[in-house]
């Protein structure tokens, strides 16, 4: 055997003669060795890059959202003890102006101080004009915000004034000069004819309309008073009205009217409310305000708008009333909510100007910050020893109270009273309202507005698009995968889903715009055909297919297998023109020309133009691509192995398909259905076009909705950066950010399951 024989056999021979282990072989290996674990890399940076950026964008959610859970904050600062203070007479007023900067006290002598809140100097003084031989017996507030009093006199009269700040800017300075008008002249205003002492009097100006109530004993006067000027002269004339009101036994104990002049409440005795109907001039009824027998009110005010009372009593308790019309129609006077400050007697509740909240002191000189449609308390904390006098600031900022002559300054921090979890998620009883509900109304045209913040009908807008999205999308998606992959010929495959996956490229806003303005009014002037279309289209395709069995073989054998789709095409638009031509007819027939107005009336069932219907049709369009596009994939994916051996053993196609396809696919099927519904979820602008955007919380499919993502998209922009509204709106975001991270979570746990439990098929 020579040399080369000896080499060939003795060299490792590879099969078929080809080396692969050459120099240039090992470097492509180690080359593409390389390229694999920089692509693992960069997928493993790219996946965790995805999580960060996920968590931080939650806790820049809960960063901003966080601050409107947290409670009050109040600064003490020294207090001042100005000589003026030590001379002057026991206290019945105090207030202060808009800027915190000057603050108004009335004494029992009539005599008025202005001084600077911060140093306690006094700026002037002024006495009021009280009639000889008079004296200041009582004092009734205005609604709050509108500096406006009536002092009761002892002659049986009462004086009408108005504490006002003007502000000037000379040489770019402000200046705030504080003065005393009278609206309605310096000279008092009968109330009592008998000329006995005003022990308590209410005051409200609605309109030009200022009407006065006061009370003597058990003795109840009532007066109204128009205001006109002259336009050319000026000359402002007075007209007055008595109204006689029935009489009450007990001694009157406050006196509390209604801004719309609508209502005059009287607490009597110690522990009962008398209101009056001012436009009947008759008693509404009598309401036991306490249910303790040892138990007294003790404090009474309104809050702003003037359509809650708030009473305090003497074990600390301060319950919130307002009017409500029961079913029968008629208006009763109910308890709300309670609130509770301490254990002892509460001697003061001052109203916020400008939200429904409210401070309040007690015997024991505890105070408590309050907020009335939240029912929540920010804040209790002892600020004095014993009992004082209070004022809250206009924009709530600062607490000054008078006690053994020294001045209390106190610096409140409450940006967000009106948020609570129930005011948010559970239902609230709102001013007005009949009963509790769930509402959300942001923003309104008056100031005395109670916020609505329910984030309930948001969420439930939310889910309701997404359901009805998804009864469309979901079983027409699922249906179209499993058939494109599983029998339809390959070469109309091909052509197929394409088409249906570039139907997600269309933009939303131009589906939302079509269902809006041509999709919702054609639905709602051809209801019968609607309806009619969903209930023919699988009966005429059912009635298609067993019509295909009966034809000729010739003829069946002509189409090419997966080619029989194409068939349906025609069925399906005749089954739609035929629909839509007999919608007219079937309206006549069935419903006497109109079926919108026979849902409301007859059934009961309110219809809006925007509805969850149009909803439907529109979200599920664009929503079907995303599950037909992944649970195609899956159902083809599924090993031609494993169906070839279905069939080898004696299985139909269809048991093929049921046991056998679809049990493997299932993971995909299921994660196609969950993006689905994610992107239902999180949709924007076909629900902010197609649904009128009303938040109710109505399963009806006729009615409206709003969803969190479009509520989000309307009212931002509108919102104040920092607000409350502000952060509810992003606290709407983190909810729809969390929901969709819950059920992806959910959804890739159970994908997970379903992969192992069929793996071994």
């Amino acid at each position: 055997m020579n040399d080369l024989a000896k080499d060939t056999l003795g060299a490792k021979q590879a099969p078929f003669g080809l080396d692969f282990n050459t120099p240039a072989l090992r470097r492509k290996r180690r080359i593409r060795g390389l390229k694999d674990r920089l692509a693992g890399w960069f997928v493993s940076i790219g996946g965790l890059t995805v999580l960060v950026a996920i968590t931080l964008i939650f806790f820049y959610l809960a960063q901003v959202v966080a601050p409107m859970f947290q409670g009050a904050d109040l600064e003490v600062r020294p207090a001042q003890s100005p000589a003026w203070l030590a001379e002057a007479q026991a206290p019945l007023v105090l207030a202060m102006e808009e800027q915190n900067q000057i603050a108004m006290r009335l004494d029992v002598s009539g005599q008025v101080q202005f001084f600077e809140v911060k140093t306690g100097e006094l700026l002037s003084s002024q006495q009021l004009p009280l009639p000889a031989g008079s004296s200041l017996v009582s004092v009734g507030h205005d609604q709050p915000g509108s500096r406006r009093m009536a002092l009761g006199l002892s002659d049986g009269r009462a004086l009408v004034l108005q504490h006002n700040y003007r502000i000037t800017y000379p040489d770019n300075v402000r200046q705030i000069a504080p003065q005393i008008d009278f609206p309605f002249g310096e000279q008092p205003i009968e109330l009592d004819p008998q000329g006995r002492p005003i022990e308590k009097v209410a005051v409200n100006l609605n309109s030009g309309t200022l009407m006065l109530a006061g009370s003597s004993g058990s003795q109840l006067n009532l007066v109204s008073i128009s205001r006109e000027e002259n336009l050319f002269t000026g000359e402002v004339s007075l007209g007055q009205d008595r109204i006689e009101l029935p009489q009450i036994a007990d001694p009157i104990q406050d006196l509390l009217l209604d801004p719309r002049q609508l209502w005059l409440y009287v607490i009597n005795g110690e522990s009962t409310a008398d209101v009056f109907d001012l436009r009947k001039r008759s008693l509404n009824g009598r309401y036991p305000l306490l249910k303790d027998a040892g138990n007294r009110v003790t404090a009474a005010t309104s809050l702003l708008g003037g359509i809650s009372i708030m009473v305090g009593d003497a074990e600390g308790g301060i319950r919130q009333w307002f009017m409500v019309r029961d079913g029968d129609g008629k208006s009763t006077f109910q308890p709300v909510r309670a609130f509770s400050l301490g254990t002892s007697a509460i001697t003061q509740i001052i109203p916020e100007e400008r939200r429904k909240g409210f401070i309040a002191l007690n015997e024991q000189g505890e105070l408590g910050v309050f907020h009335s449609t939240a029912h929540r308390t920010l804040l209790t904390e002892k600020v004095v020893e014993g009992a004082a006098l209070a004022t809250l600031s206009p924009r709530a900022s600062r607490v000054l109270i008078e006690h053994d002559g020294s001045l209390q300054r106190l610096v409140l921090d409450n940006p967000h009273p009106e948020i609570s979890w129930s005011a948010l998620w559970g239902k609230v009883w709102y001013e007005s309202y009949p009963e509790a509900d769930h509402v959300w109304q942001s923003t309104s045209a008056n100031t005395d507005f109670e916020p609505k913040l329910s984030l309930s009908p948001l969420a439930f807008g939310t889910l309701k698009a997404a359901f009805y999205a998804m009864l469309l999308a979901a079983p027409l998606a699922i249906a179209a995968a499993i058939y494109t992959a599983y029998f339809m010929a390959p070469r109309m495959r091909s052509k197929v889903k394409p088409v249906i996956e570039l139907m997600e490229a269309l933009p939303t806003v131009i589906l939302g715009f079509f269902a809006g303005l041509f999709l919702a009014p054609f639905l709602e002037n051809h209801l019968p055909g609607i309806f009619s279309l969903l209930l023919l289209t699988p009966v005429g395709i059912l009635l298609a297919g067993f019509l295909w069995t009966r034809l000729p073989e010739r003829l069946r054998h002509g189409v090419a297998d997966g080619w029989e789709a194409a068939l349906l095409i025609p069925v399906v638009l005749a089954v739609g023109w035929f629909s839509f031509a007999i919608s007219g007819h079937l309206e006549n027939w069935l419903f006497d020309g109109n079926m919108r107005e026979w849902l409301t009336n007859d059934m009961g069932i309110p219809f809006d133009q925007r509805n969850a219907l149009v909803v439907g049709l529109a979200m599920g369009f664009a929503v079907i691509p995303n599950i037909y596009s992944i649970a195609e994939d899956a159902v083809f994916s599924v090993p031609k192995s494993l169906t070839f051996g279905s069939l080898a053993l004696g299985a139909t196609p269809w048991q093929t398909l049921t046991r056998v396809v679809i049990l493997t696919a299932s993971p995909g099927i299921f994660s196609a259905l969950m993006i689905g519904m994610g992107r239902a979820v999180g949709e924007t602008m076909i629900v902010l076009m197609a649904t009128g955007n009303t938040p109710i919380m109505d399963a009806n499919i006729f009615e409206g909705m709003r969803t969190l993502a479009a509520n989000v998209a309307v009212e931002m922009p509108e919102s104040e950066v920092g607000g409350t509204h502000y952060r509810v709106l992003f606290l709407a975001a983190m909810v729809l950010l969390m929901f969709t991270f819950v059920m992806n979570t959910l959804a890739e746990m159970i994908r997970q399951r379903l992969r192992v439990k069929y793996s071994s098929l």
